[in-house]
């Protein structure tokens, strides 16, 4: 009876996630996910053009020499995104940092899909444990929110090159974050993503040695799958599927699918830490535990918890103490290899 209200609760939660989401188009708009990309006006052209980014080891590369005028006031960090968008408000980026008393370590978090609000009690818990805790906003969200829309629908849509775009913007400015903490001196850095942060924080894993173990909640490899079959993406399904089947989705977003580098997660001085939930209607187990399973056949060992929860009651008592205290002892071996 408790895991029936249980998935009650889920559903009620995912129902209000859903105001303001609207079908709409497919759109390619290959240019923005390919810069330079011509005349690309069908699918198996896109997709061409997807196969060619897998392979293309700089893909996640931002081009180099632009760290300067990031600025440190009040607890807050500022930087230009080194990708111009056409909205202005994203082209700047913003990340709260919880300072800790000790020095060294660093946690960089990455938020779920349209997250309304920054985390200030885990921010607390680790920086009152001696780790640095750094929010960034992704693209889209928070103060990068596109003006007049009701959630982050330009993060992830119908728009197939915008999707790729926006997702590669947020790695990029995670990198550059990630150059800030290094150059201040942080020797330690991790990377905590949360559902769509967590393909976020996957990939910057898979491409800048700079991290040294990441945690990944509420996570699968595909997240062409993901969309598909998703609860929370029903609207962008509906407008996908008149045009596009999961098969071609799939490889038009190759780029962003974590499966395509089991092998970078599989790097021996990379720890992974995965929190899963077993009653997950947003991200389904079976998508998740093929990640997993590719992961391991890739050679990494990664650290999972299995809640029996879904993908909204994982922040509700006990799920949400049990994901802390597993992300606690995951980041507390990072001290003690430290000392």
């Amino acid at each position: 009876m408790y895991y029936d209200w249980l998935d009650q609760w889920d559903e009620r939660r995912a129902q209000r996630g859903e105001e303001g989401k609207k079908k709409t188009d497919l759109v390619l708009d290959a240019e923005r996910a390919f810069p330079g990309a011509t005349n690309v006006a069908t699918i198996e052209a896109f997709c061409r053009l997807a196969d060619q980014a897998v392979a293309d080891p700089c893909f996640f590369d931002a081009p180099g020499g632009r760290d300067q005028g990031l600025d440190k006031q009040n607890g807050w960090l500022k930087f230009s995104s080194d990708m111009s968008t056409d909205v202005e408000k994203n082209n700047v980026v913003w990340a709260k940092i919880t300072e800790s008393a000790s020095f060294g370590q660093a946690l960089v978090i990455f938020h779920h899909w349209n997250a309304s609000a920054r985390n200030r009690q885990i921010a607390q818990f680790f920086s009152r444990r001696g780790v640095t805790v750094v929010e960034i906003a992704m693209p889209y969200h928070f103060e990068r929110q596109r003006p007049g829309s009701s959630h982050a629908d330009y993060m992830l849509s119908a728009n197939l090159g915008r999707t790729i775009q926006s997702v590669r913007q947020a790695v990029w400015d995670g990198r550059k974050l990630l150059r800030w903490l290094r150059s201040e001196g942080y020797r330690e850095i991790s990377v905590l993503g949360m559902s769509l942060g967590s393909w976020v924080a996957g990939l910057i894993a898979a491409h800048d040695p700079a991290v040294s173990k990441a945690s990944l909640f509420l996570t699968a490899g595909s997240l062409a799958d993901m969309v598909w079959t998703g609860r929370a993406t029903r609207a962008i399904r509906d407008s996908l599927e008149p045009a596009i089947g999961l098969t071609d989705l799939r490889r038009a977003w190759a780029p962003l699918n974590m499966e395509n580098y089991a092998h970078r997660l599989a790097r021996p001085d990379l720890d992974l830490h995965v929190v899963l939930a077993k009653r997950d209607k947003v991200v389904l187990p079976e998508l998740s535990e093929r990640f997993m399973h590719g992961l391991k056949v890739a050679g990494a060992r990664p650290n999972i918890l299995h809640l029996n929860c879904g993908h909204y009651s994982l922040g509700l008592p006990p799920y949400i103490l049990l994901a802390g205290l597993s992300l606690k002892r995951f980041l507390s071996a990072i001290a003690k290899s430290a000392r």
